[in-house]
């Protein structure tokens, strides 16, 4: 299993469970299973549904900030990497 580096946590929003990503390198799709990791934080989860400006979106590519659903709590700064199978 190959991971690769898509991005990094710029935003938490505790209540509604959503993180915000700057996305860089492949970039990342709905469907994609990827791994989020930092200092104390370290899990898998596939993505479900991701929005840019409050407008759902299929992908995301570099340079792009995307919202998304996360199943656990993440921090500023955590890397996002995007399982290659």
């Amino acid at each position: 299993m190959e991971e690769v580096e898509v991005g990094r946590i710029t935003h938490y929003f505790s209540k509604i469970q959503v993180g915000v990503a700057k996305i860089s390198g492949r970039g990342l799709r709905i469907g994609d299973v990827v791994h989020i990791k930092g200092h104390s934080t370290d899990f898998f989860q596939k993505i479900e549904s991701m929005q840019i400006e409050h407008k759902p979106v299929e992908e995301a590519r570099a340079g792009e900030e995307v919202a998304f659903k996360v199943d656990l709590p993440v921090r500023e700064h955590d890397v996002i990497f995007k399982v290659i199978e």
